[in-house]
């Protein structure tokens, strides 16, 4: 098993291939405040590693075996295959290498607690939902996030040795390698399946992380979610359960939704009344996200009323149902989903506030995915009065072929609702503009690049109040 002790220097040069993504910079920022030599390449810029070249990161745009000079370490991206040239080269050097996700689970070591997020869906949320709260507490965590978050100005929050605070993806199995002290499991659904082989094979993973926890930890559990209760006897850890439709300790229960989709609750424990809980975000999938990061902080020792605040202090983090703008009216907020039951989840919320037509531009994400929930996909628009079907995201995939986006417009037809195929966004942007009316909502999805229609009508909002 791979060990890392963050004090001792052992390896004083390492080096991260596809330093650009969203957890990698994360834990090369860590690794750069520590005081450790760290280089990295990948495919092109973003702020995030110009933020790591600012404060002392050598990065090249380029995979390059000359990259790796004097290097100690290498740790690698899921994104990157065996036949990378930097990773070959390491192989064939005998440096050491690593999987991040190997990395983060032997960094989480160093700390005296950790809280894992995990789950299929609301991740992010839910961890930028601790993020807040923790912010009221005088405790001072180290925090790596799956998106971009106002109030930590990014995805990284540089802390002290006492808690860290991570997302726990499942992609490749990557949650047997963390072994959290605090572990939240908010839901299990079937994706990713270019690596799984089916659902149970998703539970199996799940249930085999629940296994890693020892008596000493605890496992925050949707009760709801009918796979992520057959975790329930297969841990030794402290169990909790929440809820809002089932019986579980802790349960949302009068929950009203204001005006504008946000929703309110009294959280109870067992049969006493807890907190009043009003959110500032829109949709029922965040008071399951906040009951979860109330019940992390609680156990962790954070008290009601700082916990309520941070709560209620949350505004949501960015690409989920972030607000952008208005064009002539008519509202802009862009979103992450790109599984079926996000989608469905986020037009639900979006329909509670919108009367109007909600025009939404989705823009599936890989073709494994795309392919094999097609069914699923068709049927998660309902809520949506026009949908625009933009060409597949590849991301880490090839493309062989075997699906396009216009079978997923055909099959969305087929369950009746109005959807149509545009193959450049330059396309969807013309189309919005001649058809979009004042009071409609206009809402970019998917995990891809697709929120530029989306900043491009704000960015021309004067031209396009003359054409509409």
């Amino acid at each position: 098993m791979f060990n890392f002790n963050l004090d001792d220097h052992y390896y004083k040069h390492i080096h991260f291939i596809g330093i650009g993504g969203i957890s990698m910079s994360g834990l090369a920022g860590i690794l750069l405040d520590a005081g450790y030599d760290i280089s990295g390449s990948d495919m092109k810029p973003n702020s995030r590693t110009e933020s790591l070249t600012d404060s002392g990161a050598r990065i090249w745009y380029n995979h390059d075996s000359n990259n790796l000079h004097n290097v100690d370490l290498v740790i690698y991206t899921d994104a990157i295959s065996l036949d990378n040239v930097e990773l070959r080269y390491a192989i064939d050097s005998k440096i050491d290498i690593i999987d991040r996700a190997s990395f983060l689970g032997a960094l989480m070591k160093n700390y005296d607690f950790s809280i894992g997020v995990s789950g299929t869906h609301g991740k992010t949320s839910t961890t930028s939902i601790i993020t807040e709260i923790i912010e009221h507490d005088p405790s001072n965590p180290t925090i790596l996030l799956g998106g971009q978050l106002d109030s930590i100005h990014g995805n990284l929050k540089l802390g002290d040795r006492d808690l860290i605070v991570t997302e726990a993806c499942e992609y490749k199995s990557n949650i047997l390698k963390y072994y959290p002290t605090i572990a939240i499991v908010l839901n299990i659904d079937e994706d990713h399946l270019d690596f799984f082989d089916n659902i149970d094979h998703i539970i199996n993973t799940f249930i085999g992380y629940a296994q890693n926890l020892d008596e000493f930890s605890h496992l925050i559990l949707n009760a709801d979610d009918e796979n992520t209760r057959k975790l329930i006897g297969e841990t030794k850890a402290n169990i909790s359960t929440f809820a809002i439709n089932r019986i579980a300790d802790y349960s949302a229960k009068n929950i009203k939704f204001s005006e504008e989709g946000y929703p309110s609750y009294d959280l109870y424990h067992k049969h006493k009344i807890l907190a009043h809980i009003d959110l500032n975000v829109m949709g029922q999938h965040n008071i399951y996200n906040s009951m979860a990061a109330f019940i992390a902080c609680y156990i962790y020792g954070i008290d009601v009323d700082t916990i309520v605040k941070g709560i209620s202090s949350y505004y949501g983090v960015h690409r989920r149902l972030e607000f952008k703008g208005s064009v002539n009216g008519a509202t802009v907020i862009d979103d992450y989903a790109h599984h079926p039951t996000e989608i469905k989840t986020t037009l639900n919320a979006v329909r509670n506030r919108f009367a109007s037509d909600i025009y939404c531009i989705f823009q599936p994400h890989t073709f494994t995915r795309t392919k094999l929930l097609l069914n699923s996909f068709s049927e998660s628009f309902e809520d949506a009065d026009k949908v625009i079907i933009t060409d597949i995201f590849a991301a880490r995939e090839k493309d062989y072929g075997d699906i396009h986006s216009k079978a997923l417009v055909e099959a969305i037809r087929r369950n009746g609702k109005d959807a149509i195929y545009l193959e450049t966004f330059e396309e969807v942007e013309q189309y919005l503009i001649d058809n979009v009316k004042p009071n409609d909502c206009i809402i970019t999805m998917g995990a891809g690049d697709v929120y530029k229609i989306g900043d491009n009508l704000l960015q021309h909002e004067e031209e396009v109040k003359s054409l509409i």
